[in-house]
């Protein structure tokens, strides 16, 4: 019997998640699909990248059709991962007013919004940047959408750090725009990114972790405990901060970069170690992933301002 109304209830759900939208939809919850705050904060590190590039001599043209192309690659993913996740969505109170997810707009039309963005980005870095760039996209594309949502994201702990590789390429993105290989700029610009990620979305999922629970995601908090992903948040940031140093050192940027990425790593450490004292866990957790965010603004403005010019 109970078997019998699991099975029942399940297929009540399933029905619900596939079914037609029952609310007609507006233009915000298209936008909303695409996530504009990722949006945002990734064309922020594509801009750095090709700034770091091009060392104050920029192709202005190039550099908004490499920022428009890594925007709607970056949406398609986010349109396709809201696609993929819709039944889980429907589990989540911080995901279930999502408009595929509340039935406003059918998964069809989502699935067809997203691949119809991921051709035209990749078709406008390919034709209007280089074929290097949209190569990147590709590949970003397909490591967020087939390997980290459709497969690492339900089954494995190990799925932030998997996603982690789609989301450092925006910046590489626009560094290759500019300079169409993967050298130490390339490369170091990766690796900010990559670092950085992990800390980053782990501090939302204290904060959400009940939710995460809920939906069935096997994330690291879930599945380990706050402590040994708190333990985890600290070594990926006593890593960036020097990392992110390695900028500096080849020669890309100034010492204003120099002392800014300093000066925002000891403190994101800082706040991370009071996260083993802290009583409120829910509170800093909200506290670190806004400064995770801020940190990643200001280092990619510090860079830009600091980036060195070009013989």
């Amino acid at each position: 019997m109970k078997e019998q109304v699991t099975l029942e209830l399940a297929t009540e759900a399933a029905a619900a998640v596939e079914s037609p939208a029952s609310e007609s939809a507006s233009w915000k919850d298209f936008v909303q699909l695409a996530k504009p705050g990722i949006l945002f904060s990734n064309s922020i590190t594509a801009f750095g990248g090709f700034w770091v590039a091009s060392g104050w001599h920029v192709d202005w043209m190039k550099l908004i059709f490499t920022l428009l192309g890594t925007a709607l690659v970056m949406a398609s993913g986010c349109v396709l991962n809201n696609y993929l996740d819709r039944d889980m969505d429907t589990k989540m109170e911080r995901t279930q007013k999502r408009a595929l997810a509340a039935g406003r707009i059918s998964p069809q039309t989502v699935l067809w919004y997203g691949i119809t963005l991921g051709i035209i980005g990749l078709s406008v870095l390919w034709f209007l940047a280089n074929p290097i760039a949209a190569l990147l996209g590709l590949i970003g594309l397909f490591v967020y959408v087939w390997i980290y949502t459709a497969w690492f994201k339900r089954t494995s702990v190990w799925s932030t750090v998997v996603g982690s590789f789609s989301g450092a390429v925006p910046p590489v993105i626009g560094y290759c725009a500019v300079n169409p290989q993967l050298d130490a700029g390339a490369i170091v610009l990766f690796g900010i990114l990559f670092l950085w990620q992990p800390p980053h979305f782990w501090a939302l999922g204290i904060r959400r972790m009940e939710e995460y629970r809920a939906a069935g995601f096997p994330l690291l908090p879930v599945v380990k405990g706050t402590y040994i992903t708190k333990m985890a948040m600290i070594r990926y940031i006593v890593l960036l901060v020097p990392f992110s140093l390695l900028l500096y050192l080849f020669g890309y940027v100034g010492s204003l970069y120099f002392y800014a990425a300093t000066v925002l790593g000891l403190y994101w450490a800082f706040i991370s170690l009071n996260g083993f004292k802290a009583e409120d866990e829910v509170q800093w957790a909200k506290k670190t992933f806004i400064f995770s965010i801020n940190y990643l603004i200001l280092l990619f403005i510090a860079m830009v301002i600091s980036t060195t010019p070009l013989p």
